[in-house]
């Protein structure tokens, strides 16, 4: 695990590259159920098509082999291949009781090829950030509109289902954990109570990125935050960096970004969609035409990582490297402890 000075003294040299979308690639190689499945599932009584994450176990070289592409191409922050492995979201599969294995084997891939392309070149060292989706639950609104005070799910149910997620990450070799895609900040917080017993438990500190989802043009989260009720929310986790990430393409991200940035008390990140998805629910935004809005983001100061997220591929993250390296990282301002 990366020590929490070391990663912050890299984000003051040089904007850092977070990789790009792993479901768009994995969508590349048109996989069948029986390739989902693989030896160890050809039996297995559910449908398991889709299911992402599960093909760490089932096909490892695939996952192992999107890094690769995703580090040639300039990145520096490998994203574990773990979004959904909660046992909340694997229950759409009826594999809750996988979730553990799942992340301790997404976390030991990607620590695998970080590791080997550090070795290369060791003054340009890549990192293992274990991706933390939602899950598929929102625990501060009701998915019932004739009965708003219904949850689906309660605080102490999410806690325990990333805690899971959270130990196979750490214990298969990752080193910071990314909370992403946040609509619904109350399970932001309980992933971030999580992550705080788990420290107490090991001893440990460990750093957190943190990054949610403004959902349209209203500037709001899901539950209905402004970007900086957001961060004020998440303040207490003393994240090693906060952003935004998904729904809307780099573009329209940017009012929100600047306005992140101007309350942000630690490093600040971006890693937009290529876009708003077409009538085909496919991605539109050219490497080229990325990188330069991208690259506008850095050049007015307001990031220390960027990437991309929903319709990147390796060639937006090769054309976001080539523009971002022409400007200095976002000046930040550590959190003090009280």
């Amino acid at each position: 695990m990366v020590s929490r000075n070391r990663f912050l003294s890299l984000l003051d040299e040089r904007i850092m590259l977070l990789d790009g979308a792993m479901g768009t690639m994995i969508q590349t190689y048109k996989l069948d159920e029986a390739q989902y499945r693989g030896e160890r599932f050809a039996s297995y009584e559910h449908a398991i098509k889709g299911n992402n994450d599960l093909l760490n176990i089932t096909q490892p070289d695939i996952i192992r082999a999107i890094h690769r592409q995703f580090l040639e191409a300039g990145a520096d922050i490998l994203e574990t291949n773990t979004f959904n492995a909660n046992s909340v979201s694997m229950a759409d599969y009826h594999m809750e009781d996988l979730s553990y294995e799942i992340n301790l084997e997404g976390a030991k891939i990607a620590r695998e090829v970080a590791d080997e392309f550090t070795a290369q070149t060791p003054d340009k060292p890549r990192f293992v950030a274990g991706s933390m989706g939602p899950t598929t639950k929102l625990s501060s609104m009701s998915p019932d509109v004739s009965n708003p005070g219904f949850r689906a799910i309660t605080f102490n149910e999410l806690v325990v289902a990333f805690k899971e997620q959270a130990n196979g990450l750490l214990d298969g070799g990752a080193d910071l954990l990314l909370i992403e895609t946040i609509t619904d900040t109350l399970n932001c917080k309980a992933a971030i109570f999580a992550i705080k017993e788990i420290e107490d438990e090991r001893g440990i500190e460990i750093p957190i990125m943190i990054s949610g989802t403004i959902t349209d043009n209203s500037g709001r989260t899901l539950s209905g935050q402004t970007v900086e009720a957001f961060w004020n929310s998440v303040v207490h986790a003393k994240p090693v960096s906060v952003g935004l990430n998904c729904a809307l393409g780099a573009e329209l991200m940017r009012p929100f970004l600047k306005e992140l940035s101007d309350v942000a008390t630690c490093a600040v990140s971006a890693h937009p969609n290529a876009g708003l998805p077409n009538e085909m629910g496919e991605y539109d935004e050219s490497p080229e035409y990325m990188a330069n809005v991208v690259g506008e983001f850095a050049s007015s100061g307001l990031v220390n990582i960027t990437g991309g997220c929903c319709g990147t591929t390796p060639a937006h993250i090769k054309a976001i490297a080539e523009e971002v390296k022409k400007s200095s990282p976002r000046e930040q301002i550590e959190l003090v402890a009280n």
